[in-house]
C-alpha cells in the first residue's frame, strides 16, 4: 500500500505505542510541527483503509464518558511499510536538497 501523508502521519503517531483518535491526531499535529491538522472523518477513514490493509490493528476499546475509545497499534507489517515508506522519503527528501545545493544531512 502507498502511503499518502495522512495514513504516514497515522503510523508514525502509533508506532511507539497504541492510542486512541483523538490522542492520533494529537501526535499527527506534534509529528507535523502544527502543519497537519486532521479533520476527524479524514482520520478515522483512513485508519478504517489501514485496519482493512493490516497494518493497524484494533488493540483494545474502553468506555470513557459513555463513549467508546478504541486504541489501535501498528501490526508487523504496519512496522515494515512505515520503515520502507519513511526511508524512501528520506531518500526523496535528501536528493531533492543534494539538487538545490544543501548538504545532505544523514551523510
Amino acid at each position: 500500500m502507498r502511503l499518502n501523508e495522512l495514513r504516514l502521519l497515522i503510523l508514525a503517531a502509533i508506532a511507539e505505542e497504541p492510542l486512541h483518535g483523538y490522542a492520533v491526531a494529537e501526535e499527527i499535529k506534534v509529528l507535523s510541527n502544527g502543519h497537519y491538522t486532521p479533520r476527524p472523518g479524514a482520520l478515522y477513514h483512513a485508519v478504517d483503509k489501514l485496519v482493512d490493509a493490516r497494518l493497524v490493528e484494533l488493540d483494545r476499546e474502553e468506555a470513557v464518558d459513555g463513549r467508546v475509545r478504541r486504541y489501535y497499534r501498528l501490526t508487523r507489517a504496519g512496522r515494515e511499510t512505515l520503515t520502507a515508506e519513511a526511508e524512501r522519503r528520506a531518500a526523496t527528501a535528501a536528493a531533492a536538497l543534494g539538487r538545490i545545493g544543501h548538504i545532505n544531512p544523514a551523510t
